[in-house]
C-alpha cells in the first residue's frame, strides 16, 4: 500500500473526532487503531471487536501514522 491507496481510506474532518485523523465513514480514528494494537490486540482482534473495518483500513491506519512521524505525509 502507497501514500495514495492509504488516503482512501483516511479523513480529516473538523466536524468528526475533533478533526482527528479517522477511518472513512466510521468515528474510529487512527489514534484509536493504535492504541488497540499497542495494548496488545492483534489485528485479528481488532476487526472481530469493529466489524465495520477492514484489514486494509487497519494498514491503512499503520502507515499514515508512519508517514506522519517520518515527515513525509
Amino acid at each position: 500500500m502507497n501514500k495514495d491507496d492509504y488516503l482512501e481510506y483516511i479523513e480529516i474532518d473538523q466536524a468528526k473526532r475533533f478533526g482527528k485523523p479517522t477511518i472513512k465513514g466510521t468515528r474510529i480514528t487512527v489514534t484509536d487503531i493504535l492504541e488497540m494494537l499497542a495494548s496488545g490486540m492483534t489485528q485479528a482482534e481488532v476487526l472481530d471487536e469493529h466489524p465495520n473495518l477492514l484489514a486494509e483500513q487497519v494498514k491503512a491506519a499503520l502507515l499514515y501514522a508512519a508517514n506522519q512521524l517520518s515527515g513525509a505525509a
